[in-house]
């Protein structure tokens, strides 16, 4: 009876706190989602559970512990989630609110099912295409991260994604083939860009510099990269810093459509 009461006591303030609780949390899991750093997130709810319950019943020397642990590991939390929390603050520093995603479709909470424009089938078959002839290439597809700052290091563009058009632009004769080039709904917004290089992780010998580039913008961002190897034609795909494995062609047009949604 005194719960039912408390349930009828709840403000609309009350409410509001406990779905804002309940968003966090989901983008906290969507954040680390695939990554390591899931499993420590669910310990943390784990031991966060634990120790409100010895709260509840009373259990002082328990609750102390956990409650010591809860507060000191905050700072373990930080060095543990570094790479986390840096995409979190970069996704909120980098959001443009003069551009059409508002700041709540940043956060994929209320993105439509229809927000992929990006003709990922042509972008596939211009890579296919230029691995059979062993064209290089490194293709960004920007998500939730403004990539802007990286964009003004290259040509600035606003053309269509078409399978010619890709394939142009890494012709090895072509004056933009050099680089990355970003791409956002469907569109080139630049080509010749300068991405970080990751020199720390360790990448087979016959992987290059653009390997390393899509290694470094996937894991600095939430960006998604596409190579294509000069050297050996193949095809390689990068999430959060690491290789994704796929079968075929068809699975890897599978997988990114489903990562753009």
């Amino acid at each position: 009876m005194e719960i039912f009461n408390d349930i009828l006591n709840f403000r609309f303030i009350d409410y509001l706190d406990v779905v804002l609780v309940a968003l966090l949390l989901y983008y906290l899991y969507k954040l680390v989602k695939g990554t390591v750093a899931i499993n420590i997130f669910i310990g943390i709810i784990i031991i966060y559970s634990a120790w409100r319950l010895t709260v509840f019943l009373n259990m002082e020397l328990l609750s102390n512990i956990f409650g010591g642990f809860m507060k000191v590991g905050i700072i373990a939390l930080i060095v543990v989630f570094q790479p986390e929390i840096r995409k979190f603050l970069l996704m909120v520093g980098s959001t443009n609110f003069s551009r059409r995603r508002k700041f709540l479709e940043q956060l994929k909470f209320l993105r439509s099912e229809t927000t992929n424009v990006t003709d990922i089938d042509a972008i596939i078959s211009a890579c296919s295409k230029m691995s059979m002839s062993k064209t290089g290439a490194l293709i960004v597809f920007e998500r939730n991260n403004n990539l802007d700052f990286l964009a003004e290091s290259g040509d600035e563009m606003n053309i269509k994604v078409t399978q010619p058009i890709i394939e142009s632009i890494f012709f090895k004769n072509s004056p933009l083939h050099d680089g990355a080039i970003l791409i956002n709904d469907n569109i080139v917004k630049a080509t010749r860009v300068i991405l970080p290089v990751n020199n720390e992780k360790h990448i087979p010998q016959r992987f290059g510099l653009r390997h390393r580039a899509a290694i470094g913008v996937t894991e600095k961002t939430d960006a998604l990269a596409l190579v294509v190897s000069e050297e050996t034609g193949l095809i390689s795909y990068f999430k959060d810093g690491e290789f994704v494995v796929f079968e075929d062609t068809s699975e890897l047009n599978t997988i990114i459509k489903q990562d753009l949604d």
